[in-house]
């Protein structure tokens, strides 16, 4: 047991809170000044510099006090503003500073005026705060500061430590180049960069460890903390070009995140998914069973997109590693492209088209035909074949649809029992029916030759669901006069050279799987899936996961929660809770939800719980992964 005394100094500015505070002060003081952005920028600027060590700490006082241009009178709404800018991992970790605040301190060139009332919520009382104090005229206008303070002069913290003559080892937590001076000049045993709110180039590269956030520091020297596991040390890979706002998303809250372009192949993701944490990818990404033995940190993969045939599910499921995906976020996408190609098909635009690009004219009403009225028959009424239902009828078409699962029918829509029978009546075909591999060549001669006479066919589903060699054979023979493919047997995994039987007939769109793929859908998908994600991550929320038993739960703040994902077999909870009840732990909450593989378990515990109570719930029979939460 380490029974070294240890002292904490904390900076106030950018540390224990989000911003500056003399620049919050500029936002109250030159509210109606006109010239009021190039101040507060100058103020900035002359802060940074005295911050960095590029002008004396003196100068840089002396010059912002002298634009501020403040009064007494506005320390109270500033201190107001500073209540809510406190930095967020300072704030959930507040225990800390009520536990250990006989060892904490806060050294600031900031002013007392507006710190004590701040840090006083924290447990840090006005006597274990060392700061400036400001000089005010007769009517409270801000004229200087205390000029005999240390802190007020250049290397201010390192004669103010000095001063202060603690015994035991001395840490000092900041975001400026002023507070690791204080490790340099030895007055300090260990330096921390602050990296929460601000990084300085100048003080990490000095730094004996960067912290991005008060959860690492309390990590790495052993205390309570909020989470178990500080977020910055979670890893989260996102191939295949993602949209950024999930890597915004994720960064800000607070996990490392790399981003990967294009899609690896099975070796390549072997060798980078070692240290990954949570893994993010489209539909070109093979996550195979190889992939997922590698994989010994993996606790979730997020599919950014509709399916998820390139997962292997059961071998997540078998190494507790939860799958999401995004079923809804680009079905308004693929609906309008299905609705835009339905009528171009009818209109016979391509053909047009192409002879236009070509050089010849030829206005003609033949093979041209209204949607208005004509019978749409949809293969899968799904999300996206609902959608479509409704769309496809205000355009005024008769729609009739056929699931193999009995599924409500959206406004008039009529449902079919046999698929030979939709077949025959429907001007339209449209596929979207799922990636299941028992739908290989569903619809083949057989469904092609039972379709009327001159319909066309559109597939936004799947290639592998459609036999392309008969599909080719109908086009070219004419038994249905027009075809829309998005989606392909064999697609490339980037960009590049590709080819299709299906090329060259020109009664046929072609389009590079493309459905999904607007702006808007994959900004959706960046939001809903990390999303689902970070509440697995943050929480030990499941719902909508793919491959696992959903549970929803909500975030304790008062309590300790475990995850235990085990094989589904009789006695597992018996056990689990017989080791709490060794440990005298009492239950304040637990959640259980299993499927006929695995059995996934939630316990919230009122109090901390040591090693030996870990290290025997992981050791329980049958667990799969065990992981704390907070």
């Amino acid at each position: 047991m380490d029974l070294v005394k240890r002292n904490y100094i904390f900076d106030f500015d950018s540390t224990l809170t989000k911003v500056e505070a003399l620049d919050i002060l500029a936002e109250i003081t030159l509210v109606n000044n006109p010239k009021k952005d190039t101040i507060i920028q100058e103020i900035i600027d002359i802060t940074n510099l005295g911050i960095d060590g590029e002008i004396s700490f003196t100068t840089s006082l002396e010059k912002r006090i002298q634009l501020l241009k403040a009064n007494k009178a506005d320390l109270n709404p500033l201190v107001e503003a500073l209540k809510k800018q406190v930095s967020k991992s300072i704030e959930s970790n507040k225990a800390f500073f009520e536990t250990y605040a006989n060892d904490i301190y806060v050294i600031s060139c900031g002013f007392k005026e507006f710190i004590d009332p701040i840090v006083a919520e924290y447990n840090i009382p006005s006597e274990r705060v060392f700061a400036n104090t400001f000089e005010f005229a007769n009517d409270g206008e801000i004229i200087g500061f205390d000029a005999t303070n240390p802190l007020s002069q250049h290397n201010g913290k390192i004669a103010c430590l000095k001063g202060m003559n603690l015994s035991g080892e001395i840490q000092v937590i900041g975001d400026g180049y002023s507070d690791y001076v204080t490790r340099e000049a030895g007055v300090a045993d260990t330096f921390f960069a602050y990296t929460e709110n601000v990084s300085r180039e100048k003080t990490t590269e000095n730094a004996d460890h960067i912290a991005p956030n008060l959860d690492e520091f309390l990590y790495v020297n052993k205390l309570p903390r909020n989470i178990s596991y500080p977020k910055n040390r979670i890893k989260i890979l996102l191939l295949e070009n993602v949209h950024p706002d999930a890597f915004e998303k994720l960064s800000k809250d607070g996990f490392s995140v790399e981003t990967v372009t294009r899609s690896l192949s099975e070796d390549e993701l072997i060798e980078k998914i070692k240290d990954v944490h949570v893994l993010g990818i489209r539909s070109k990404t093979k996550v195979t069973k190889k992939v997922i033995a590698a994989a010994e940190k993996l606790m979730t993969v997020g599919a950014f997109c509709i399916g998820t045939k390139q997962i292997d599910l059961e071998a997540c499921k078998e190494n507790g590693i939860v799958v999401f995906n995004a079923p809804y976020s680009n079905t308004r996408s693929v609906v309008e492209l299905a609705i835009g190609e339905i009528i171009m098909l009818m209109r016979s635009v391509f053909q047009r088209s192409t002879e236009l690009h070509n050089g010849q004219w030829n206005k003609t009403a033949q093979g041209s035909k209204e949607v208005r009225g004509k019978k749409l028959g949809i293969v899968g009424y799904g999300n996206i074949g609902k959608q479509l239902s409704i769309l496809a009828e205000a355009l005024g078409m008769h729609v009739f649809y056929y699931d193999i699962e009995d599924k409500l029918g959206l406004g008039n829509a009529t449902k079919v029992n046999d698929l030979s029978e939709l077949l025959a009546i429907s001007d339209v075909v449209t596929l979207h029916i799922d990636d299941n591999a028992a739908n290989k060549n569903f619809f083949g001669k057989k469904e092609i030759s039972q379709m009327k006479d001159g319909a066309v066919l559109v597939n936004l589903s799947r290639g592998f669901v459609v036999d392309i060699l008969a599909l080719k054979e109908a086009l070219e023979s004419g038994k249905i006069s027009g075809a829309a493919v998005d989606v392909y047997p064999d697609e490339p995994a980037k960009n590049g050279e590709f080819i299709t039987e299906l090329k060259g007939l020109n009664n046929v769109i072609l389009t590079p799987h493309v459905g999904g793929s607007t702006e808007e859908a994959q900004k959706d998908i960046a939001d809903f899936v990390p999303n689902k994600m970070m509440a697995y991550i943050n929480s030990g929320n499941t719902v909508d996961a793919v491959n696992f038993p959903n549970i929803r739960l909500p975030r304790q703040t008062k309590a300790h929660r475990f995850l235990h994902i085990h094989k589904n077999v009789p006695g597992v909870m018996a056990k689990i809770n017989k080791v709490l009840a060794k440990f005298d732990m009492n239950i304040t909450g637990q959640y259980l939800s299993t499927d006929d593989r695995v059995g996934y378990v939630i316990t919230d515990l009122d109090k901390e719980y040591n090693q030996n109570v870990l290290n025997k719930l992981r050791a329980v029979e049958g667990t799969i992964k065990f992981r704390v939460l907070y």
